[in-house]
């Protein structure tokens, strides 16, 4: 027997949203229903792009679909509603998307054209050294295939939300985060993606997340200057940009490229960050510049903006790291860099 697209629609009117009670249907979230034989595709978009019952609604919809005579095959292609379609869905119970609610003062990128360069690591630092001095503070891991924020924090999904987004975790800290990591079953689970999804992920990790008042948001870019970096330039409302170099010379070579990105979007660079600009020998207090002489200052004139840290290679530092204890780093540095920085990105 011949499987009728009509069929379909019919047995996905039975199914409903777990935190709406409303038919998908109703809700118009069947974006697609394509019938090929015994092979059926349906294309669910959903209210946000976490959406925490994602698998509940995809395992519904697969049980209501292959439970009809002749369907052999059930395919579920998952996306996420546009602001103007959550609207239209939810009607006048609609009361705004997660961005109509979030007011952040500040949303300042760390970036780099290099990888390798520790730009997790100074968000990091900076997000939990804002923490500690009351501001309220969240950061955003748009490293989307290679995220390590949560490492860092030591935080772990699964997150919670509703029908206007998710919310970010909160670290012990109290810094808010959010990872493309923490919507994944595993966290070592791999994200296969071309640049266009990367940048729509990334858009989505702003639009459909509850960040509420803050007044810094911090955003981990990943190395290089194509789909990520441009889909943060474009689509975040930045404040500035902390670019992160190392000493040497090949390093403040690619860094240049994100200046000159920067400066191509019109996004102003806030300041410079050297990160492993140096060793200091615990037994003799010497200093070793293990990476060579330091050729900040090519980055920060080509930026006209000023170098607020150099911060050293600590060993201590990468132990708490690794072990997801970043907001217990007190390194000497980070004060002058937190003043530096609020300086720089006033409220």
């Amino acid at each position: 027997m011949p499987v009728e697209r009509d069929a379909v629609l019919a047995a996905l009117s039975r199914v409903k949203d777990p935190e709406l009670g409303r038919s998908i249907v109703e809700l118009k979230m069947v974006r697609d229903v394509q019938v090929q034989d015994g092979t059926v595709t349906v294309a669910i978009a959903l209210t946000a792009a976490g959406c925490p019952l994602r698998a509940k609604i995809e395992e519904d919809v697969r049980a209501a679909v292959a439970a009809l005579p002749g369907v052999e095959t059930v395919t579920v292609e998952m996306t996420a509603m546009t602001p103007d379609e959550r609207r239209g869905a939810l009607g006048a119970g609609y009361v705004g998307s997660a961005s109509e609610h979030n007011h952040v003062k500040r949303i300042v990128a760390v970036m780099s054209g290099k990888g390798g360069v520790g730009k997790s690591l100074v968000a990091g630092l900076l997000a939990a050294a804002l923490a500690r001095d009351g501001y309220r503070v969240g950061l955003l891991d748009a490293d989307v295939t290679g995220p390590s924020i949560p490492r860092l924090f030591g935080l772990h999904g699964p997150v919670q939300g509703g029908p206007l987004g998710v919310f970010p975790l909160q670290s012990r800290g109290g810094v808010d985060v959010m990872s493309f990591n923490l919507l994944l079953e595993r966290e070592d689970q791999p994200v296969i993606w071309r640049g266009p999804m990367i940048g729509r992920a990334i858009q989505q990790l702003w639009g459909d997340v509850l960040w509420g008042d803050k007044e810094y948001l911090l955003v981990d870019l990943p190395p290089g200057t194509s789909d990520a970096a441009l889909a943060v330039l474009q689509s975040l409302p930045l404040s500035g940009i902390l670019m992160v170099t190392t000493p040497q010379g090949l390093a403040a070579m690619i860094v240049r490229k994100g200046v000159f990105l920067a400066q191509l979007m019109s996004v102003p660079i806030s300041g410079v960050i050297e990160n492993m600009a140096y060793f200091t020998c615990p037994e003799t207090g010497v200093r070793h510049e293990i990476f060579g002489p330091s050729h900040a200052h090519e980055v920060t004139e080509i930026a006209c903006a000023p170098l607020l840290a150099r911060l050293p290679i600590d060993p201590d530092v990468v132990a708490r790291c690794d072990a997801g204890q970043i907001e217990d780093v007190h390194m000497a540095e980070l004060p002058a860099l937190m003043n530096a920085f609020l300086e720089a990105v006033p409220l």
